[in-house]
């Protein structure tokens, strides 16, 4: 009689700290995707470690917006889209929402040619097919595996994120150094600064993540796993569990997050920046750009680094957009759901995935379109967050589980902060 129990007891905890851990960790890991590691890549190689600063400000401003999203999602029992159409007429709520699915889809572009071009460089081939390979991967993965068995399988591909640390310990870094340009920024007004400093908070801080990790708390609602299957909204009593619960997993993916994207510009500023290579075109050139100066191994964890992250990324990618626009229109929208039963939702998923590796045949500047994307997202972003602070601070929304000041200052804070660098860059780019 007692085996049972002892199995019981040791099963216990890793099951607790698979469910702590869910929607909020696989959002902080799917931030740095391919087009991600481009950005950071760029600012190491371009500016060394005059960036590093920008990772830590960050962070405490993404947690507080992930967790608003968070918030909505679980509160509510509906997306963003959903949310806000019922608070606003809906072109003002279809104008972001058309901005979120053409920068997904160039990040899409972005992020696969990356994958095929990572592929190519470490067993050859050709980069097209293996981009296709990709694709098709993951468009089946969510239209065939039902959302209860998909989780975990993506919880999984974060732990690929780990690589870019490992990166770090193949190569000589000048701590010193690092630490400077991480506490002591030194601030630009020139406009190729200002274009990357926008691009990286636009890839840290990217509307698709908030739609993401919304409508993932819907999605682990509805499951069983979730008690109660229920939006916190109509309880009459409890509930504050289930924060608690997103607290701990978006504080721990965003950290998870953050940290990656700074081993990633310390490394590529160590290496790249060090070497006098102040340019790159992709994730994969940044990679390949590594061979000579840090060896084999560090290129090769690089490069897996970016195939493992784009698997991750693709998916929420394609998803935010299906489920933003299902929820504009009340298309059901879930990936427990087969096909027939979600056409609509399915189609967006398959169209941007298609038109996105589409795209790879077009002769664009690939950093370049990465970074405007970035820059399009965080532009897209403010107003996006600022209709989402009216949400969860909106007692008719939220009922008893309106945010509370401290979360509501700094969801606002978030968004004031994305404001001023946005209209920072606006006013470089002024003769």
């Amino acid at each position: 009689m007692s085996r049972p129990n002892n199995a019981a007891s040791k099963k216990k905890p890793r099951n607790i700290i698979f469910r702590l851990l869910g929607p909020g960790l696989v959002t902080g890991a799917a931030d740095d995707d391919p087009s991600g590691i481009a950005t950071y890549s760029q600012a190491g190689a371009q500016f060394g470690y005059g960036l590093l600063w920008t990772v830590f400000l960050t962070t405490p401003f993404m947690i507080a917006i992930q967790l608003v999203s968070a918030h909505i999602g679980r509160v509510t029992g509906k997306g963003i889209a959903a949310n806000a159409k019922q608070f606003y007429p809906l072109p003002l709520v279809l104008v972001p929402v058309a901005l979120l699915i053409v920068a997904n889809t160039i990040n899409i572009a972005a992020d696969l040619a990356a994958m095929g071009e990572a592929l190519y460089l470490v067993i050859g081939g050709l980069k097209h097919e293996h981009g296709l390979i990709f694709a098709a991967s993951s468009v089946l993965l969510q239209v065939f595996v039902p959302y209860h068995r998909y989780a975990p399988i993506m919880k999984c591909l974060t732990l690929v994120l780990f690589l870019y640390v490992a990166v770090a310990f193949t190569i000589e870094i000048p701590w010193r150094e690092v630490l400077v340009g991480t506490v002591l920024p030194t601030i630009s007004l020139n406009h190729d600064y200002l274009l990357l400093v926008v691009a990286v908070l636009g890839t840290t801080i990217s509307p698709y993540l908030f739609f993401w990790q919304a409508s993932q708390e819907v999605e682990e609602m509805q499951s069983e796993r979730s008690r109660p299957r229920l939006p916190l909204k109509i309880l009459t009593r409890g509930g504050r569990s289930e924060l608690t619960r997103m607290t701990i997993d978006t504080t721990v993916g965003m950290l998870f997050s953050n940290i990656i994207a700074y081993f990633i510009i310390v490394a590529t500023a160590s290496t790249l920046h060090a070497h006098g290579i102040n340019q790159i075109q992709t994730a994969a050139e940044a990679a390949e750009a590594l061979r000579p100066i840090a060896g084999s191994l560090a290129f090769v964890l690089f490069a897996l680094g970016i195939i493992g992250t784009g698997l991750l990324a693709i998916p929420v990618l394609a998803g935010s957009a299906a489920y933003a626009v299902a929820e504009l229109f009340g298309w059901p929208s879930t990936l427990e759901a087969k096909f027939p039963e979600a056409v609509g939702f399915y189609a967006i998923i398959l169209a941007a995935t298609i038109i996105g590796f589409a795209m790879g045949f077009l002769p664009i500047n690939p950093i370049q379109l990465l970074v405007w994307t970035a820059v399009i997202n965080g532009i897209v972003a403010v107003p996006i967050m600022a209709v989402m602070m009216l949400i969860v601070t909106n007692r008719k929304a939220m009922g008893r589980f309106q945010a509370r000041p401290t979360l509501a200052w700094a969801g606002w804070g978030a968004t004031a902060l994305m404001g001023v660098t946005v209209v920072a860059l606006l006013w470089s780019l002024l003769p």
